[in-house]
């Protein structure tokens, strides 16, 4: 399993798991909940790649 088929099956698994926060504001959202939406972002970017 190379880097991106992992980074893939992350995205899937976190977009089950992990809530969204898109209809949130950000500023608003605790330490936890921002580390979380840094994750997923982390997921993302590299999936893509």
């Amino acid at each position: 399993m190379n880097k991106k088929t992992f980074f893939k099956m992350l995205a899937r698994l976190n977009k089950v798991i992990i809530p969204r926060f898109s209809q949130r504001d950000i500023t608003r959202l605790s330490k936890i909940e921002k580390a979380l939406v840094a994750y997923r972002y982390w997921i993302t970017i590299n999936s893509l790649d």
